[in-house]
């Protein structure tokens, strides 16, 4: 029989427009294969030409390879690999036919628990739709309303759950709701089996952060009596522990009561309009000088002089002296101004240390107005409210500071607390800044050069201890603190007061008298000198009598060399007469 004529069309690699040549299924399996046997093209790539799969292009060409035409003629054998398990494939259809509802993928969580293997949803599905459905299929539990025993009920939860079923199927098997079996797997969970018997209808309680432990943190924490509940509430916060004052407030009352500890004697007021609230950083300054009579060290009165910001109720500078003369109130401001700037207003009380005639210079100089408050209303001053939050932070520390470094050990550390906890006029603020650090952050005021700051604080002289401890100051020796040898002090001049400071504490203090030109000094007496910090590690190997102890030495005067005139003249390099000619 002589072959048909077939038209004749252009060869083309559309696989779309070839599928519609073929007559035979081996002319398609061989069309497959052929690019990748002939011209080297993987199976990837053919894959993509074609829409099948990548591994069914290779496993026909290795087929083709192996066998030649036979691979396209007979059969593939099914790969045992690749079938699921009776087992599995009978437990699919068994969970069908026991419960309808059943999703191929929830089917396949199923096994993947029972069995360690996860089929895929086709496969399921394919298996649904072959594999007959057994008959007298059988329910394992009954409904949950028909258990009268409640373990029973749990157990049938659990059961069913550690088989891999979710949480709907379970409640919709068993008839139940949702969060019934949230609550039983939660008992399990947290309970095991104990979580499964019946329990008392007692009623629930929250878990509450008032445990045992915050409240004999708290307990700690009130042997210092002025600590409120807010203050508690900033203290425990510093230390990762998040409790509402009004919960502090609560376990303070309740320890107060059980072991009769004592609390704050101040009462509440009613705020009153501040006439010097500032509306922005560095608008207004405040200083005064707290009289602290707390503490145990004795000789002398000691005082806190503070410089505070309104705006941001930061401390500009501190300082804990014997002294409350203008030396030390010039050497705090001079701290402020040397690290924040200068400020617009500086408030303060009518105090003379503040109003004197050289610290006006001061003022005018810097072009700082400096404003009073009314007499008799200290409330207009911001610094007596903090004065309130140091008596209720710090007086108990320095209560207990038994020698001068522990009191300034003291007032550091207090200084560290109020920069750096919640303050309450910041609660409510929208950045969310409640500390005065953090509202202060980087913002200073006018800058001023160091030399201009030097010039306008008058008499201000950077000096070196010698071996004895003195300092030389003009034609004076003065006496400082033997222990600090080779240590740089500052010494302070105001009017008839000398000061000597090192790391901004005072070691000592005299008495000066000037001559009739009010520059060179006549006299230096009425010494004293202050306890510190500072203690020579060697002691003396003769005790000193203190009256004859001499803490200012007057040098002699140095006298200038009165230069001589000299007769060498020097010789002109050039005559003249010579130059004349030219």
């Amino acid at each position: 029989m002589p072959p048909r004529k077939l038209a004749r069309i252009e060869p083309t690699d559309d696989w779309p427009y070839l599928q519609l040549q073929f007559e035979w299924p081996e002319q398609e399996a061989y069309e497959v294969v052929r690019p990748v046997v002939l011209f080297g093209f993987t199976p990837a790539e053919r894959a993509q030409q074609t829409g099948l799969s990548a591994s069914t292009i290779y496993r026909k060409a290795t087929r083709f390879e192996q066998l030649g035409i036979r691979g396209f003629l007979e059969p593939e054998a099914p790969d045992s690999k690749r079938l699921l398990p009776q087992t599995i494939r009978r437990a699919i259809v068994q969970l069908k036919a026991e419960y309808t509802a059943f999703r191929p993928n929830e089917l396949a969580t199923i096994c993947e628990v029972r069995f360690k293997r996860r089929p895929s949803s086709h496969t399921i599905k394919k298996i649904l739709a072959t594999e007959p459905v057994p008959a007298g299929a059988q329910r394992r539990f009954p409904l949950y309303a028909e258990m009268t025993d409640p373990l029973q009920r749990r157990v049938a939860i659990v059961r069913l759950h550690t088989e891999g079923w979710n949480v709907a199927s379970i409640a919709g098997y068993l008839g139940t709701t949702r969060r019934r079996v949230y609550e039983t797997m939660k008992r399990w969970i947290t309970e095991k089996v104990y979580g499964l018997e019946d329990k008392p209808p007692l009623p629930h309680h929250r878990e509450t952060k008032a445990t045992l432990e915050m409240i004999n943190l708290i307990r700690k924490l009130q042997r210092n009596p002025e600590l409120g509940e807010f203050r508690i509430h900033t203290a425990l916060k510093e230390e990762g522990i998040h409790l509402s004052p009004r919960t502090c407030g609560r376990i303070l009352a309740r320890n107060r009561k059980l072991y009769g500890l004592r609390g704050p004697d101040a009462k509440p007021r009613e705020p009153k309009a501040m006439p010097f609230k500032a509306t922005y950083r560095h608008q207004y300054w405040t200083t005064d000088i707290r009289y602290i009579d707390v503490h145990q060290l004795g000789g002398g009165n000691i005082y806190c002089i503070s410089i505070l910001e309104n705006y941001s109720r930061a401390i500009m500078a501190s300082a804990i002296s014997r002294s409350q003369a203008t030396p030390a109130f010039l050497s705090v401001l001079f701290a402020a101004i040397a690290r924040y700037g200068v400020p617009e207003r500086l408030v303060s009380d009518g105090g003379s240390v503040f109003k004197a005639t050289h610290v006006k210079a001061i003022y005018a100089a810097l072009g700082i107005e400096h404003i009073r408050i009314d007499p008799g209303q200290p409330w207009q001053s911001y610094i007596e409210t903090h004065f309130n939050v140091q008596r209720r932070l710090a007086d108990w520390d320095f209560s207990q500071a038994q020698t001068w470094s522990e009191l300034k050990d003291a007032h550091k550390k207090w200084m560290t607390d109020y920069s750096y906890q919640d303050h309450w006029a910041h609660l409510k603020r929208a950045d969310r800044r409640s500390s005065p650090a953090d509202v202060l952050g980087w913002v200073t005021g006018r800058r001023v050069e160091a030399d201009e700051l030097r010039r306008v604080f008058a008499v201000r002289a950077q000096r070196r201890l010698d071996q004895q401890g003195y300092v030389r100051f003009r034609n004076w020796r003065i006496y400082g603190e033997r222990g600090l040898s080779g240590r740089p002090a500052v010494l302070w001049l105001y009017e008839e007061h000398q000061t000597l400071e090192v790391a901004d504490e005072t070691l000592s203090e005299y008495t000066v008298a000037y001559q009739r030109d009010r520059h060179h000094l006549r006299s230096m007496d009425n010494s004293r000198l202050y306890e510190t910090r500072f203690v020579s590690p060697q002691p003396p190997l003769l005790e000193l009598d203190p009256e004859g102890w001499r803490l200012v030495i007057e040098l002699p005067q140095r006298r200038r060399r009165q230069r001589l005139p000299s007769n060498l003249i020097q010789e002109p390099l050039f005559a003249l007469e010579e130059v004349g000619r030219r």
